[in-house]
C-alpha cells in the first residue's frame, strides 16, 4: 500500500524562515539537500513521520554538520510544524554521537550516545530502523551529489551500512550498495 505524502508546507516555511535556502551545502543549499533526503525516503516507502524527519534532520545540527537552525530550547517550534513523532526522530538523529554509537547500533541492546546530554540509552527496534534509514538517505544523497565525498567516505559508509543491513529496507540497502560502492 502506498504511503501518503506528508504535508511539507509548514516545515519548508520554517526551513526557509531560518535560512536553510541560503546555507551552502554539498549539492547546492541545505534546503535542497533536505528536500532530496525527504524524496529519497519517500521513494524507499518510508512512512510520513520519517519523511518529515528526513526533511528536517539538520534542524539541531548533527555530529557531521554542526550548523543548527534552531537551538534545542526551541524544539516545540519544530514539533508544531511536523508533529511530535517526526520531531523526536529529528532529535534522535541530531543527538547521535556517531563515534560512540555506530559500533553497536545494529545490536538490539547497543547504547545510543546523546551528544547533547552526554547520556546513553537503548532505543527500541523502530527507532533504530528509522535512524539507520535516515542515515542511509542522508549519506547516499551526499555521495550522489559530491563525488569527492563519495571517494573519501564511500567505502567506510558502505561498511557501516553493511553492518546496519538488518535495520535497512531493501530499497535503502540497494541504493547504499549502488551509490557508495562507486
Amino acid at each position: 500500500m502506498p504511503v501518503s505524502p506528508p504535508d511539507h508546507g509548514p516545515a519548508v516555511a520554517l526551513l526557509r524562515g531560518l535560512g536553510a535556502a541560503d546555507l551552502a551545502h554539498p549539492g547546492g543549499t541545505l534546503l535542497a539537500h533536505l528536500c532530496r533526503v525527504q524524496r529519497q525516503l519517500a521513494a524507499w516507502g518510508a512512512r510520513p513521520a520519517l519523511q518529515l524527519a528526513g526533511l528536517c534532520h539538520a534542524f539541531y545540527g548533527t555530529d557531521g554538520f554542526p550548523e543548527a537552525l534552531l537551538p534545542l530550547e526551541r524544539r516545540g517550534e519544530l514539533a508544531a510544524a511536523v508533529g511530535a513523532e517526526a520531531e523526536a526522530l529529528v532529535y534522535l538523529y541530531a543527538s547521535c554521537d556517531r563515534r560512540a554509537t555506530y559500533p553497536g547500533l545494529a545490536d538490539a541492546d547497543g547504547p545510543f550516545h546523546d551528544r547533547f546530554t552526554g547520556l546513553s540509552h537503548v532505543p527500541g527496534p523502530q527507532a533504530r530502523r528509522d535512524f539507520a534509514e535516515l542515515s542511509a538517505a542522508n549519506e547516499v544523497d551526499l555521495a550522489r551529489t559530491d563525488h569527492t565525498f563519495r571517494d573519501a567516505w564511500g567505502s567506510e559508509l558502505l561498511g557501516l551500512f553493511t553492518r546496519l543491513r538488518p535495520l535497512l529496507s531493501q530499497p535503502a540497502w540497494s541504493d547504499c550498495q549502488e551509490v557508495l560502492a562507486g
